[in-house]
């Protein structure tokens, strides 16, 4: 983290308000930029990037960034959008299920607690995801982008976008194999 970075955080529990005006103004722009490239609507980016330093305000007395200001703030931009995509599939399915994989007509209450908990699994293992991984899982899943659309809105290529996406998935397969051998 550069020495001004530095400053800032440790600076931010004592004078939040001096601080967060000095990180929305040095990385504003940078963060809109990055939610844009994922969401491709410069509104949403806006009101993405805001939430972004929403959240640094409501943690600013217990935010602990080790490595780079700029990257803690990328994946907290990230998450955050990739929370909108989530959500905004949600609400184009009508309430129904966001994975795809399973419908609740007539089950039990046991496969709709154990349908219940195979989401929670799968998403909490798309959160853990390496940061690249997750976003193209993200557009390809939940934006339902094709991959052609991905390498052009990500500017990287087919084969990586596909490499990504086969990584995601055998990931996720491995994540609920162990989570149903355990």
């Amino acid at each position: 983290m550069s020495q001004s970075d530095t400053t800032l955080v440790k600076d931010l529990a004592s004078s939040p308000e001096t601080v967060l005006k000095t990180l929305y103004e040095k990385y504003y722009s940078y963060i809109c930029h990055v939610v844009y490239k994922m969401v491709g609507d410069s509104g949403t980016a806006e009101d993405i990037a805001q939430e972004v330093f929403v959240e640094v305000w409501k943690r600013k007395d217990a935010i602990e960034i080790n490595a780079s200001l700029k990257g803690y703030l990328r994946r907290t931009a990230v998450n955050k959008t990739l929370n909108h995509l989530r959500k905004k599939k949600l609400e184009l399915d009508d309430g129904g299920d966001e994975l795809g994989a399973v419908s609740y007509d007539g089950a039990s209450s046991q496969q709709k607690l154990e349908a219940q908990d195979l989401k929670e699994i799968i998403h909490k293992t798309i959160d853990s995801l390496p940061e690249r991984c997750r976003i193209i899982f993200g557009l390809s899943r939940f934006e339902e982008l094709s991959y052609r659309e991905i390498s052009e809105k990500l500017d990287i290529s087919i084969k990586t976008v596909e490499n990504q996406m086969s990584k995601a998935l055998k990931i996720i397969r491995a994540s609920v194999k162990n989570a149903y051998l355990e």
